[in-house]
């Protein structure tokens, strides 16, 4: 029994081993491009996810602070079509809005729909896609967080700009935003990361992404082991930059008596 039992240890730690033994040779291989070795392959796949996560930030960033505002104001009508949005976008699930952008709005629409689906090329389609899906899906998520950091201020701002003669959208673009901007720095970093994270599901409709391209190297050269746990090195050093930069710009922006200034 022991002897059985030594055996069957020995065998464990020989498959372990021959698991871990990674052969990084794969990544000087040609890819399935056949033009770039594997390494340049995924570097250009998380280009394209970089790309798609600035460019729904964008989005994301200009209507998630107009709707977070239209949510602050008073009266019923604008904070009801504020809050509207942030239900109907934050309670679909990510995957089925990026197939209804992808497949169903362009035959809603057979005039623009006909252009999208002909004139562009398929890349450019699944990267509008994704933009309008993320960027939208994140709108959500970043209104709620600018209605808190607004309201987190209190009416003595709002009352104090109101009392200078400015007008509520200039006390708006003025006053309250940018201090909301520099407090939630932190909560926004975390959504950019999360949104960069998100673009993987860009993927489902054939964007050639990082997380699309870990995949098809690994169908190719058949080193699973390599393939994501390079992509998933690629993205932690990414994201791991972005929490950088945005510490600095914490630090840079940080106002005295707010979250991470100085008293």
């Amino acid at each position: 029994m022991w002897l059985l039992d030594s055996t069957n240890h020995e065998s464990l730690i020989t498959n372990h081993i021959s698991l871990a033994a990674f052969d990084f040779s794969v990544f000087l291989r040609a890819s399935p491009e056949h033009a770039l070795n594997n390494l340049s392959y995924l570097l250009v796949g998380l280009g394209w996810s970089l790309l798609l996560a600035l460019a729904s930030w964008v989005v994301a960033f200009v209507i998630g602070s107009v709707v977070g505002v239209l949510r602050t104001l008073p009266g019923r009508i604008l904070p009801f079509i504020g809050a509207c949005y942030v239900e109907f976008f934050r309670n679909i699930p990510l995957l089925v809005q990026l197939f209804i952008w992808f497949f169903v709005v362009p035959d809603m629409t057979p005039v623009l729909g006909d252009w999208f689906k002909q004139q562009v090329a398929p890349i450019w389609q699944e990267f509008i896609a994704g933009t309008a899906c993320l960027g939208l899906f994140t709108a959500a998520r970043i209104a709620e967080q600018i209605r808190a950091g607004i309201g987190s201020l209190g009416a003595g701002q709002l009352g104090a700009g109101l009392a200078l003669g400015l007008k509520r959208r200039q006390v708006y673009l003025l006053v309250l935003l940018p201090v909301a901007y520099r407090i939630l720095i932190p909560t926004l970093t975390s959504e950019f990361l999360n949104l960069i994270k998100n673009t993987a599901v860009a993927s489902t409709i054939g964007y050639v992404e990082l997380a699309q391209r870990s995949e098809s190297m690994a169908e190719t050269s058949s080193r699973v082991y390599e393939a994501f746990a390079a992509g998933t090195l690629l993205y932690a050093v990414l994201n791991l930059l972005v929490m950088f930069l945005a510490r600095a710009l914490e630090r840079f922006t940080a106002l005295p008596g707010f979250l991470g200034g100085r008293k």
